[in-house]
């Protein structure tokens, strides 16, 4: 069977190095309401999105250029019943250079239809990495979610 994770690519021009930097700007594309640091190998950060969702990400992997891997340590997703479906699941980005071309894989572990926030979660998802992420990278400007701003 095959996993039904929740995945999205895109390709870039920008070099792997600077796509790797942007996704380790956080605050740049995900959301401002960001504490801690996501940086380096065991680096913990945690975001909130108003009092809807908040969850806590550990680098548990982290190859320059290549590969990020955020392991969700704790999670509270206030509008589904199981509140914690993110903790234990894993959020990776994976990179790769095709000619003059990087591509970004993103997938989040554990994210399968089975959850009863797949839909509002994926769907967010595709648009913080699909025009977010993605405009940090081309454009130098992303999309966060503001301080005061919910995004579920």
């Amino acid at each position: 069977m095959r996993d039904q994770s929740y995945t999205t690519v895109f390709t870039v021009d920008q070099s792997p190095e600077n796509v790797f930097d942007a996704i380790n700007n956080v605050q740049g594309w995900w959301t401002e309401n960001m504490e801690g640091s996501a940086q380096k190998l065991s680096d913990e950060f945690e975001v909130r999105f108003g009092d809807v969702h908040y969850s806590k990400q550990k680098l548990i992997d982290v190859i320059p250029d290549k590969k990020i891997v955020w392991f969700v340590t704790d999670s509270k997703l206030n509008f589904v019943k199981d509140k914690n479906e993110w903790t234990g699941t894993q959020i990776v980005f994976e990179i790769a250079e095709y000619g003059s071309k990087t591509e970004v894989r993103f997938t989040h572990v554990g994210l399968t239809p089975q959850y009863e926030c797949y839909r509002a979660c994926s769907n967010a998802w595709c648009d913080y990495i699909n025009n977010s992420l993605k405009g940090l990278i081309t454009t130098g400007i992303g999309q966060p979610a503001g301080k005061e701003e919910m995004s579920f």
